[in-house]
């Protein structure tokens, strides 16, 4: 193994925190000791960076104690003793203090690392309406840029147009800004991010009145998405001021709009939130997105107007564990309301798709091979809903159930309560005869009565139910459509031209194994049918995925030849959407997947289908995924059919979200996960 396979900082991970030290009434030296003690902390958790509050050394609330010489002095000596304590730290601080310059007062973010102090931020927009005054007693930072400030025996950078970037740790690279600067409309985090900043924090007092918890989160989740950045927000606690208002010590790290760790509210103990940012992660997603370039050209490429402020991290390859919450499932919320509404939209999506292609087509009716297994139902389910929707009858469905030498009586026997149940036109054709003359006239031993279950036997199978439900489309005016999902897609398991790669319109296309079983069970406890067809579903549901098409064995695992789809789909998340290198995903899914007691699962997911996988089983199916995905199965993907792109999380479609060489190679992707993976 790679000794820094465990380290985070391997993988492109940074640890992050808010901090919420107890404040004071104006006592920076008090200050000061509760800002030390928690950077100790933060430093025990071999986190990188921890952001406080909002003139966190002088205290906010103060009023115009901010403008007495007492008070600045008492600050500059807090700032003095943070360095000092900061010389054997881990972590850069961002703190907040008031800071006079040439005859001006500034509310300040200062960073801190190593010892000593590396710049000087101060607040660009002051709020002066409400309850807010403080214009009353600070200057704005806006415009400042290219000076320095003296802090004890230095001189430091200090204006607006800094980055603070580590020499020894690529892309930590971290802008400030203050409280009301998120709620402006430019805040100054956007140029920040556009000049590289890859980590984004705010440091906030910003008082607690009802509803603004709410809005704060609402704040950061949408600059970290709109930056493409993490962003690290933390507001003042208790024991500011309380005079005319209160304070809840709010603090959350975000990353692309998502939240990953919050505090906890009104605590009266000291709190430090902490996560793993994937700089990674972001980085690549500023790459996908030509508008974040764009837009940093509309505004004169500001990275030629930051200056980064340079200095020593010092990180190492320790394995201190992953703060950060994977789900094992990507595709799938964990969150009960979030999965709800999922559900909700990747249906609809799907029976919009084929109600406008019918309609579109102006064909009589649909046609679907119904196999009894998930792919085939949830096709047939979708078609069903668009029928209603377009107040058209079921019986326009024609579903055809073609069994072949190794349809089990279980399969065949679903499908046929499925089309009954739901009052499609159904028929039965048996594929043994003709699957029997072709292999006899091809010559193959199969048709000579030896029993040779190879890749052709199994292939004229499935190409003769394609060829019925292409013919009979053809004769009854329909459209054949696919039941092919994102997962089968991916991983290249279907065959050139067959149901499952070819159709006319490939409903499931944008669809993950996954996912589609929770949408059937989403389907059931919706009441979208009846409930013998909810009978029908959950039987269903139980079965071993299989293709059925080997006789005379134990019924045949898919599983089991090319690895679990819960593995598979969170590779495939990780590789279609992120462009993540092998060896890191191979971390993460490590990570989620090695220990069943941690994390949480989806809603509805059964109890018996749980599984862990250790670090061997993570690498053998990463490495069959990669020569799948890169090297054997673009040619399939490249000639798919029309179908609507469904989840977040990226699509296979040569006209949409993929394209790549049909003769490509995987030996990067090996190569990377054999120099840098377990």
């Amino acid at each position: 193994m790679n000794p820094a396979f465990r380290s985070i900082h391997h993988h492109g991970l940074l640890r992050v925190a808010a901090a919420t030290p107890t404040a004071s009434v104006g006592d920076p030296a008090f200050n000061a000791e509760a800002t030390i003690a928690l950077a100790r902390r933060a430093h025990e958790k071999a986190v990188d960076l921890v952001v406080f509050p909002e003139l966190n050394l002088s205290s906010y609330a103060i009023d115009d104690l901010h403008l007495q010489s007492a008070s600045q002095r008492a600050t500059r000596d807090a700032i003095a003793r943070v360095v000092a304590a900061s010389a054997d730290l881990r972590p850069v601080l961002l703190v907040g203090a008031a800071l006079e310059r040439e005859g001006r007062l500034y509310n300040s973010a200062l960073a801190v690392a190593r010892g000593r102090v590396l710049g000087v931020v101060p607040k660009t927009f002051l709020p002066n309406y409400r309850e807010y005054y403080e214009k009353r007693w600070f200057a704005s930072g806006g415009g400042l840029a290219g000076l320095s400030i003296r802090i004890g025996e230095e001189e430091v950078p200090f204006g607006t147009d800094l980055l603070f970037a580590a020499d020894d740790l690529p892309r930590f690279v971290v802008h400030a800004e203050i409280c009301e600067d998120y709620w402006s409309p430019t805040p100054p985090s956007t140029l920040g991010a556009l000049a590289g900043a890859l980590v984004c924090a705010n440091l906030s007092a910003s008082n607690v009145v009802i509803g603004k918890s709410r809005e704060r989160m609402m704040l950061s989740a949408s600059q970290s998405a709109r930056a493409m950045c993490a962003y690290v927000y933390s507001a003042a606690g208790p024991g500011e001021s309380t005079t005319d208002l209160a304070w809840d010590g709010q603090g959350t790290v975000h990353e692309l709009g998502e939240l990953l760790a919050e505090s906890t509210r009104f605590a009266h103990e000291p709190e430090l939130v902490v996560a793993d940012v994937d700089l990674e992660r972001l980085a690549q997603e500023r790459l996908r997105n030509g508008t974040f370039n764009d837009s940093a050209a509309l505004l004169g490429h500001p990275e030629t107007r930051f200056r980064r402020v340079g200095f020593a991290h010092r990180p190492d390859v320790a394995d201190v564990g992953l703060e950060r919450d994977l789900r094992r499932f990507p595709f799938v919320p964990n969150d009960p309301a979030k999965l709800d509404e999922d559900c909700y939209e990747a249906f609809n999506i799907q029976v919009e798709g084929i109600a406008k292609r019918l309609v579109a087509a102006n064909a009589k009716r649909l046609v679907i091979g119904v196999s009894g297994g998930l792919d085939s139902t949830h096709a047939l389910i979708v078609a069903a809903k668009a029928l209603d929707r377009l107040g058209r009858p079921r019986a326009d469905i024609l579903g055809i159930t073609l069994p072949g030498f190794a349809t089990s009586e279980g399969t065949k026997s679903n499908a046929w309560k499925l089309m009954d149940a739901l009052g499609i036109t159904a028929e039965e054709i048996d594929i043994r005869p003709a699957a029997t003359r072709m292999l006899a006239d091809m010559g193959h031993p199969f048709g000579r009565g030896e029993p040779v279950y190879d890749v052709t036997f199994e292939n004229v199978q499935a190409g003769l139910r394609t060829d019925y439900l292409f013919r009979i489309a053809n004769q009854r005016d329909g459209l054949v459509v696919g039941t092919g999902d994102l997962s089968e897609l991916a991983l290249g398991w279907c065959t050139y031209g067959v149901g499952d790669q070819m159709s006319h319109y490939a409903v499931n296309a944008g669809v993950p194994k996954t996912l589609i079983q929770f949408l059937i069970r989403w389907a059931i406890a919706t009441g979208q049918y009846d409930a013998p067809t909810n009978a029908v579903l959950d039987a269903i549901l139980s079965q071993e995925i299989s293709p059925e098409l080997v006789p005379g064995e134990e019924l045949q695992s898919t599983e089991s030849k090319i690895g679990p789809y819960a593995l598979n789909d969170f590779f495939a998340h990780y590789v279609i959407r992120h462009g993540l290198a092998p060896s890191k995903i191979a971390f993460l899914a490590w990570h989620a997947w090695r220990d069943l007691e941690q994390g949480r699962w989806p809603i509805g997911y059964p109890e018996a289908a749980r599984t862990a996988y250790d670090l061997d089983t993570v690498r053998l199916w990463l490495e069959r995924f990669l020569v799948r995905f890169f090297q054997t199965s673009q040619f399939k993907r490249s000639a798919i059919p029309n179908g609507p792109k469904v989840s977040a999380g990226g699509a296979l479609s040569p006209r949409g979200d993929w394209r790549a060489p049909s003769d490509g190679t995987a030996k990067a992707w090996l190569a990377e996960l054999a120099a840098n993976g377990p």
